[in-house]
């Protein structure tokens, strides 16, 4: 089959459409991909063995997506776009990665009698809600959350296919009426062929804690500072590496000084993906600590399934999809998401405990050379194309 995938980003990159591509690829289909780009990169481009089709798109059009369900010009962009590669090329597929672009994607799957994939990553309504910019009173004008709602209800009726990456997101369309046979989960594993554990390992002179991520309030990093203050008595000093950039950086500074934990909370910035494989190969505990919300709710990290095959055990919120992993799997401990104490308590257990962390440890490796794997996650993506 020929299948035009269509994101409303740059791209390269994306762990997940990569992912996707290549196993499409591999099973004998012709994959393109119609993005946009605010920096100048070629209009026609060949990655991963897909040929990318790209638009320039102007600071007038790119703002106005936040309020694309109540004014056409950005739709009308990628109409336009779409229209053009359709015309030029003949597929058999468009398959759209999340919920924005459902309604012009599906349009031209109408118009080219094409089979129309939708692929979640996120639960759109409710990352929204947490979104800075929906906040604001123009926000609110401009985005109803309502809105998105009936928009993601009615495009998920009319797709041929969707694609979640958690049962509990299948679980949650399903509850809004969307049919269970049409909805194929397609998590964020690990895949082997872009993934070598690190060499690097943890200094014996301290106990390391990584977080590795953007960097806003509803990361919940704020509560692992708050956290820090409890785990003064342990056998070695307790660090803390942040990896990332986001808005909250500075506040979470001003609270680690607040707390006398500037020596001990370390900002080390963005990193790219071979320098994050350093670091967390330097740290004792990996964390996840996002503020548990309808949105982590349904949906999952890649870096969990990293850190797993890592070997590094993992201390995260009880965000659902992740407590539910870590209990299955044994491979690290959860704690409630806005709870300092309880975080430090499963620090302090984890360190406390020898046998439990070598345990966790090699839990995670197992689960995820057994089951938590892209091997396993794209025979779920080829079926519904085969």
């Amino acid at each position: 089959m020929r299948i035009l995938m269509v994101l409303d980003h740059e791209f390269p990159p994306d762990i997940r459409v990569e992912n996707e591509i290549e196993a499409l690829v591999d099973e004998g289909h012709e994959v393109h991909v119609a993005c946009y780009t605010r920096k100048e990169k070629a209009s026609i481009d060949k990655h991963l063995k897909a040929t990318i089709h790209r638009i320039p798109i102007s600071d007038f059009l790119y703002k106005s997506s936040v309020a694309c369900l109540k004014f056409p010009f950005y739709f009308n962009f990628w109409r336009k776009f779409l229209d053009g590669i359709l015309t030029d090329n003949e597929f058999d597929a468009i398959h759209v990665h999340d919920l924005p672009l459902a309604k012009p994607g599906y349009e031209m799957a109408k118009k080219f009698n094409l089979s129309f994939t939708l692929d979640l990553h996120e639960n759109w309504p409710a990352l929204l809600r947490m979104a800075t910019h929906t906040k604001s009173l123009l926000g609110r004008i401009l985005s109803t959350n309502a809105q998105w709602e009936r928009y993601e209800k009615k495009f998920c009726k009319k797709a041929d296919n969707i694609v979640v990456v958690v049962d509990e997101a299948k679980s949650r369309l399903m509850e809004i009426g969307i049919a269970a046979e049409k909805i194929a989960v397609v998590s964020n594993t690990l895949n082997f062929d872009h993934f070598a554990s690190p060499s690097t390992h943890p200094d014996p002179d301290y106990i390391t804690l990584m977080y590795a991520g953007g960097i806003t309030e509803h990361r919940g990093l704020q509560f692992v500072i708050e956290g820090l203050p409890y785990l003064k008595q342990l056998p070695k000093p307790i660090r803390f590496w942040i990896l990332g950039t986001g808005s909250y950086v500075e506040t979470l500074k001003d609270k680690a000084q607040a707390l006398g934990l500037q020596d001990q909370v370390l900002f080390e910035g963005w990193k790219n993906f071979e320098e994050m494989q350093v670091y967390f190969g330097k740290a004792d505990i990996c964390l996840i600590p996002h503020m548990k919300s309808d949105h982590t709710d349904t949906t999952i990290p890649h870096k969990l399934f990293q850190y797993m095959y890592a070997g590094k055990p993992t201390i995260a919120s009880n965000c659902a999809p992740i407590e539910r992993i870590l209990n299955e799997t044994s491979c690290g401990l959860s704690y409630y998401h806005t709870d300092p104490n309880d975080f430090a308590a499963c620090i302090k257990k984890l360190i406390g405990d020898e046998s439990l962390m070598a345990a966790t440890k090699s839990n995670g490796v197992q689960a995820v050379e057994k089951k938590y794997n892209w091997d396993q996650d794209k025979e779920v993506l080829t079926t519904i194309y085969a």
